[in-house]
């Protein structure tokens, strides 16, 4: 894991940390002024996306332990078991939370109160969070290249930066949603739309999480390289004079930076065990040399009758 990029992705997540901070202790002290359930329930998501934020320094810090006798691929995969619970949380405590105080508000709404406050806070909040998602989407879309967002995001092994992409996205529609019940409660007369706007607000972290909650179980199970890496890997290796044949390339991301490979390869019958040694050794060089993500390389002679015999059995 370059140190340029942990620092990348340590600037986003930070910044969302500070802001959602600042936005949650504004949105609890307007809730208990005016007695908002949309404002509560937008309080609720912010210390939601603080600790969430939390949890993703802490990966980033666990991630970056070197490998040792117990993990001896290092502990790069941490990070996505953290981006897996932050996905739990949104929904167990954000969405779930949200979509119950709309339906307690909706049963037994709260008089109305003067919503000045509420616009104030929302306002500030806006103008935070915006700040915050600009940082998150700049990021990443430095990373992305020339990939479409949603292709970037679904192909993106770095699950901190687009996390905080889609929790900011979702923050900004929430705060809108917000304002649009608070606004609506009072132009109609009519509490229970503020607690109709807090249920929508659940709803959209709702899919939030079950979108981020599918991204981060497939980083968990494993997910393969980027296929030009795995394209470029299998040229290198084809281009010895030594091999006869690529017979596979076999590749999982163990950090978003970090790329274990797994070649075999039908080298030539004239070449011996020992000349085979210094060939693979210089062929790891040169691997490492085009590719420096590559964190482990394994290079197995193999003849391709028997590794075509192996796939199909």
């Amino acid at each position: 894991m370059s140190t340029a990029g942990a620092g990348q992705r340590n600037i986003v997540v930070w910044a969302a940390l500070a802001a959602n901070l600042a936005i949650g202790v504004a949105k609890f002290v307007a809730a208990a002024i005016t007695g908002s359930t949309a404002m509560l329930t937008e309080g609720i998501h912010s210390v939601v996306d603080s600790g969430n934020q939390v949890l993703l320094l802490y990966g980033e810090r666990r991630a970056k332990r070197p490998p040792d006798a117990l993990h001896p691929f290092g502990y790069g995969r941490e990070l996505y078991f953290w981006a897996f619970v932050v996905a739990i949380l949104i929904f167990a405590v954000g969405a779930v939370v949200s979509i119950y105080e709309g339906w307690l508000h909706w049963s037994a709404p709260e008089p109305l109160q003067s919503p000045l406050i509420n616009y104030i806070v929302l306002a500030i909040a806006f103008a935070l969070e915006g700040t915050s998602w600009m940082i998150a989407l700049r990021e990443f879309g430095s990373a992305k290249g020339d990939a479409g967002w949603w292709q970037a995001v679904k192909d993106s092994k770095d699950p901190a930066t687009f996390t905080v992409l889609f929790e900011d996205s979702a923050a900004l529609a929430g705060l809108i949603v917000a304002g649009a019940g608070v606004w609506a409660s009072h132009y109609f007369a009519d509490p229970r739309i503020d607690g109709l706007a807090s249920i929508v607000i659940g709803a959209i972290l709702a899919f939030v999480a079950i979108f981020l909650a599918r991204e981060a179980k497939g980083l968990l199970i494993g997910e393969r390289a980027d296929p030009k890496l795995v394209g470029g890997i299998a040229q290198i290796v084809a281009a010895h004079p030594a091999i006869s044949a690529v017979n596979h390339v076999r590749t999982i991301h163990t950090a978003p930076k970090q790329v274990f490979v797994a070649i075999s390869a039908d080298f030539d019958d004239a070449v011996t065990m020992g000349e085979a040694e210094q060939i693979i050794e210089n062929i790891e060089d040169q691997l490492r040399a085009s590719f420096p993500q590559l964190s482990s390389i394994y290079i197995r002679p193999e003849k391709r009758e028997q590794a075509a015999t192996l796939a199909a059995g």
